[in-house]
This record gives C-alpha cells, structure tokens and sequence, in this order.
C-alpha cells in the first residue's frame, strides 16, 4: 500500500484522557485498572471504566444518540483538538470526500440491558423511549461521530470482535488507494455491559486479578473500555498541524475460522496477517524494531500468539498494553494503534503492566522493562473471536527508506 499519515489522533481510556494521560501511563508501565462491580454486575474481576462517562451527556440536535458507548466516543473526540482538527480536514477536503471508519464490538447494548429492566411487566415490551437505531446498533457510533465532525462521505461500522478497529485502518486505507476518499476519520469505542462481563465468565476468560499479559500465572483478562482516533491523509495532502511523522505503511487481515473463541494453537492465522501486514509495507521482519502484541494474558491466546510471532521474527521485542488498559474489545485495535503510534514518536518499547514472571514455554523477547530507543517501525496486533485477525505496520513517515518500501 501507498503510506498514510496519521495525521492527528488521540485515545480515551481507563488510563486517562488524551495522548499525555496515555503517554505518562504508557511511560511508568502503570494501570488503570480498578476492583470493582459495573452496572448491577458484582463480579469478582478488575475492569477499566471511563472516568465521567455518565456525567458527559449528549444533548441538543444529537441527543437521541446519548448513551455510554457514544459518550465515551465523544470524550474522546474532544480530546487533543482531535474535532477542531476533522473539521479542519472535511473543510479542505470538501465533506463528500472524508470518510468515517468505526470499530466496535457490543456497541451500545447497554441502553437496551437497561430498557429490558424497564419492560412492560404484562407483555414484556421493552420502553417505547428505546432508540435502538441510534444507541444500540453498531452503527449509531459511526453514524454519531460522522454528524458530530461534519462528515458526508461514506460512513461504516466494523464488528468483528476484537480486530473490529485494526480492520478500519485497512478499509479506510482501500477507500483512499482507489479514489473514492481523500482523508479519513478511523477508530473504534467499546463501552462496559453485563453482555461483555457475564458472556466473557460464562467462558471462565475473567481474571479475579488485574490481568498479567504472558505472565506464567495468567488467568484471564480484564475488561475495559474506551475509544481511540486516528485521521488518515495521504502525507502531501496533509496540513501542516500535524503530529511528528507517525504513518500507517501496511496492514494485513485474516479469518482463519479455526474456533468460535480460541485461537489455533500455533497461531496460524495470526501469522497469516502479520505476514501480510510485512508484505504491505513491503518491509521484512528484521525491519520491524518492535510489536505490541494482542496479549490478552488467558493461556490459550498468549501461547498461540508466542508461537506465532517466534514463528516469524528473531527476538523482535514486544510487550502487551492490556496490564494498562484492560481489552477494550472492539476499541482495542485502535488503542493500541495509538499506543504503539505514542511509543514511535517518542522513542522508547513500552514494558508490560502488571507482568512479573515470563512463562518459560513462550520464547519471546517480551519487556518487563521499558526500552528508550529510537524505532524506525512497530506492528500491532489485533485478533478476535472466529479468526479475524487484523496486523498494522507503523513507521516514520520522515524515513524514505521506509515510506518507499525495502522489498521489491
């Protein structure tokens, strides 16, 4: 593919709001991770809320969009001058001609938990003020950030699980290569719900601690919940208030179908996409300075993922943000493109959260201590339920060698 610059983008999570909360965290291997119950849900696990996101109401033209999943997207937006920056780009490139790509997992299905405990004790019928249009289907978020930034061209809704908003870098990059989008607004949002915490139980995928990511006593994950953006320009259209040189150069995707929820053992279609995510930004893995793994700290997808990436590179170093953020599901993919875009353009490998002891059976160079270092490209990774596995390759866009590709 033809590098795209991540012009501007932001994150909002349980670790903070906007790239100097994410940075600060992401710096001391810290967590925001809290013990604790959600919305009538009292089980024994870690998750990660986002501070405020009852108080942060959507009113006025768009208020028939208010519910968490759409707050948390527009805490997020407002974070970072990301809206002032959209709008900036759908004025220059005229609104038909900027797109709108949205991750997200459970959407917002929330309100509609909330307006079941409201039925009609007689009929059951859920509350006639239940606007599942524009709260609990997937795409209320997209459709939601595309009225809030002025966007007019075409506007999509990814759900695949956990790869759902790695995958909208990679559609919105297509839409970009043939000409039918000039720049694009890609990210994902996933918000807490008794749906997401029992169902993950009911798996026994909950860890009762904060989650240790291929730590040797790994039990599970902790869910969180957040949203992260990005706008993608081709790097001669791009303003020039923009961030230092972060581009999106390949991606890969894969559906390997192997099991509803557990990963091939060796990780096949994992190794499909990153080695896809390479072939893109025609770099070979030795290129890659570091990766920040999915890394979900339950046995099975840890071990799959080792072996996947031992696979492909020698000693790349790697780490998981998850111990930081919890998963935040269908968010994750575009968090963590974040968090890896933070690591690149300050310089150093982030350390794993929460992680204390390696398993001896995974043999990777994965960092319990934060590296300084100038990288050149990072990969992330981003595999869900089914096989549906999306791989990014970041690198400087100041670097020719890198923009231009080093296979031929």
């Amino acid at each position: 593919m033809k590098p795209l610059l991540l012009s501007h983008y932001t994150a909002t999570t349980c670790a903070g709001r906007g790239l100097a909360a994410h940075l600060d965290m992401l710096r001391a291997a810290g967590t925001g991770l809290k013990a604790g119950g959600f919305a009538h849900c009292d089980l024994n696990t870690y998750i990660g809320a986002v501070a405020g996101a009852d108080e942060a109401l959507i009113d006025g033209e768009l208020a028939r969009f208010n519910c968490r999943n759409n707050r948390i997207a527009l805490i997020a937006v407002q974070q970072d001058n990301f809206v002032e920056h959209a709008r900036e780009a759908v004025a220059r490139y005229g609104s038909k001609r900027v797109g709108v790509f949205v991750g997200t997992s459970t959407a917002g299905v929330l309100e509609t938990e909330l307006a079941y405990r409201q039925r009609d004790p007689a009929s059951g019928a859920l509350p006639t003020s239940l606007d599942y249009a524009a709260t609990h289907s997937p795409f209320s978020v997209a459709d939601f950030i595309r009225r809030t930034l002025g966007v007019a061209g075409p506007s999509v809704a990814i759900s695949s699980a956990c790869s759902s908003s790695a995958k909208v870098f990679a559609a919105a990059s297509r839409m970009i290569e043939v000409g039918l989008i000039d720049a694009a607004v890609v990210g994902g949002v996933d918000s807490l719900c008794q749906t997401t915490l029992y169902g993950f139980n009911s798996l026994e995928l909950l860890s009762p601690q904060m989650c240790r990511p291929f730590d040797a006593t790994r039990n599970g994950i902790s869910i969180g919940e957040g949203a992260a953006f990005a706008l993608l320009e081709r790097p001669a259209a791009a303003s020039a208030t923009t961030h230092d040189g972060v581009a999106l150069l390949g991606y890969g995707e894969s559906s390997d179908a192997y099991h509803m929820s557990s990963p091939h053992p060796d990780g096949l279609g994992a190794q499909l996409a990153m080695r896809a995510a390479l072939e893109s930004a025609r770099l070979e893995p030795a290129q890659i300075d570091y990766i920040n793994l999915h890394g979900t700290a339950t046995p099975s997808n840890d071990q799959a993922e080792g072996r996947a990436v031992a696979a492909l590179f020698d000693g790349t170093p790697c780490s998981s943000t998850k111990g930081m953020t919890g998963h935040t599901l269908g968010a994750a993919g575009a968090v963590e493109t974040v968090l890896a875009a933070l690591a690149l353009q300050h310089g150093f490998m982030p350390a794993s959260a929460n992680t204390r002891t390696l398993d001896p059976a995974i043999l990777l160079d994965y960092l319990l201590v934060r590296r300084d270092q100038p990288l050149r490209a990072v990969l992330s990774n981003s595999f869900g339920f089914g096989g549906t596995n999306c791989s990014l390759v970041l690198g400087q866009a100041g670097d020719s060698s890198l923009m231009h590709g080093r296979l031929q």
